[in-house]
């Protein structure tokens, strides 16, 4: 990503996400589940308030996370809305030449990338960006195209944030 004066912007430093295939989904019992919508409620919430909530010891909440999070499970994270901090942002649809799992793992590498996941449909992958400028997508979407095993591209730009939410609950 680019500042306005063209000089690089630093995005911060962070572990490398897991890639690659979804593992199966795991077990999850009704203290994990308890725990995860507390925490899609507010990020922020104590693990002795989940716990006092929830009839169980901070401790168990502590472990009971840690081991969620550990197993990818959970991520507690600030969401924002780049467009409304000034980042211009785009979903893109990828074809490819054969299997996209490489394309995937090249992509999932880059910083720009937020959400990189293979699709059954029109496209093999999609993948949506966070970039300084138009100028950076340009740069992005040509370096896509110049990915061996990338076919075609279709970028949709984000124009307004209508929703963007992340506490869909657990399953049973």
């Amino acid at each position: 990503m680019r500042r306005s004066e063209g000089q690089p912007l630093r995005l911060s430093a962070r572990a490398e996400p897991p890639r690659g295939p979804v593992a199966p989904a795991r077990r999850v019992d009704d203290l994990d589940r308890g725990i995860i919508e507390a925490l899609q409620e507010s990020g922020r919430e104590s693990f002795r308030r989940i716990a006092s909530r929830l009839g169980v010891s901070e401790a168990t909440v502590r472990a009971r996370d840690a081991r969620l999070t550990s197993e990818g499970i959970l991520q507690v994270v600030a969401v924002t809305n780049p467009l409304g901090l000034g980042f211009e942002q785009a979903l893109v649809g990828i074809k490819t030449s054969g299997p996209p799992e490489a394309v995937a793992d090249q992509l999932s590498r880059w910083p720009q990338a937020d959400y990189v996941v293979v699709t059954a449909g029109q496209f093999d992958l999609v993948v949506e960006v966070v970039a300084a400028d138009r100028r950076e997508l340009l740069d992005l979407s040509n370096r896509m195209r110049a990915l061996e095993g990338v076919v075609t591209t279709e970028i949709f730009f984000y124009l307004e944030m209508w929703k963007q939410l992340y506490d869909w609950g657990t399953r049973e």
